[in-house]
């Protein structure tokens, strides 16, 4: 995509005078206001990712009942998106923000799944603990050794003249997708179906418990702007020197429908967390006692 490395020296390729400090954190150029726009929004989406699995370890910690107001579910769901999400980052070469993104949250999923299990074994010890925690390993080494896909066949292209951004584009120029691509875009496209599909245990477990205790709404609230966030920053990127809006974006497409698609069920989650503690407050306020 647009944010490909250009090897190290080759800052004098970046045109139309590339902010220095984004090369040297990123090795990618930012090119007008659209990218230095994009490069912010990523690092604050990132930070939402990074902070919003905090409340809810706290909570856990403070209720002990994460394995009984999370659904499994919706744990596993979130984890198999998020480790596609990050193998097809790296097949389909797509922005080093969400690629970074994808990295810490496979790793912060991992706790969030050990902390479930904890306090499962806690209450009813199981004997199927030995091949949770050989998934978990396993996950956990695909996290680490993914990275090395990305160093495959990946040639840096000399840059052409930079153009600006023109939106609504109506340009010819496509770029196609490689073989690696196209992995990629299919990995892709299965971590968006499993972020969709996951939400839905979640909604079902707190509809069936009529509460949202034990769950952190901050969370959600800070996926949801991560997440909002996230896909912003992508739209507002340039594509590359001849590759119209159209191409860029369906390169993208999967990402952003796991990003953007997730908001309307975290907004459902949402919902239920306003109606069950209105419920809640108002069962508090009756009479013990029948009058």
């Amino acid at each position: 995509m647009v944010w490909k490395k250009l090897g190290p020296g080759n800052f004098s390729n970046c045109p139309n005078g590339s902010r220095q400090w984004i090369w040297d954190v990123f090795g990618e150029c930012a090119q007008d206001g659209w990218d230095e726009a994009s490069v912010g929004l990523g690092l604050i989406s990132i930070f939402c990712f990074a902070a919003s699995t905090f409340p809810q370890y706290i909570k856990a910690c403070k209720t002990g009942n994460m394995d009984q107001a999370l659904s499994l579910w919706f744990l596993l769901g979130w984890i198999g998106g998020d480790s596609c999400n990050l193998i097809g980052s790296f097949l389909a070469d797509q922005l080093p923000l969400q690629t970074y993104t994808a990295v810490y949250y496979v790793l912060a999923d991992l706790l969030m799944l050990s902390l479930y299990f904890h306090y499962k074994s806690k209450r009813r010890p199981s004997a199927s603990s030995a091949p949770i925690n050989s998934v978990l390993f396993f996950i956990l080494g695909m996290a680490c050794i993914t990275p090395l896909l990305s160093r495959t066949g990946s040639v840096a292209a000399p840059r052409e003249v930079f153009q600006g951004r023109t939106l609504l584009s109506v340009e010819p120029a496509s770029k196609p997708f490689t073989r690696q691509e196209i992995i990629g875009f299919v990995i892709g496209s299965v971590s968006s179906l499993l972020y969709l599909l996951s939400r839905l245990p979640q909604i079902r477990t707190n509809f069936l418990r009529k509460s949202t205790q034990g769950i952190s709404y901050s969370l959600f609230a800070l996926v949801m702007l991560g997440n909002t966030l996230y896909g912003l920053s992508v739209l507002l990127k340039n594509p590359e020197v001849g590759q119209s809006e159209g191409s860029y974006v369906l390169h993208h497409l999967p990402w952003l429908v796991g990003s953007l698609g997730v908001l309307l069920l975290d907004t459902i989650i949402s919902i239920q967390f306003l109606v069950y503690r209105k419920a809640a407050t108002s069962s508090e306020r009756q009479p013990l006692l029948p009058s």
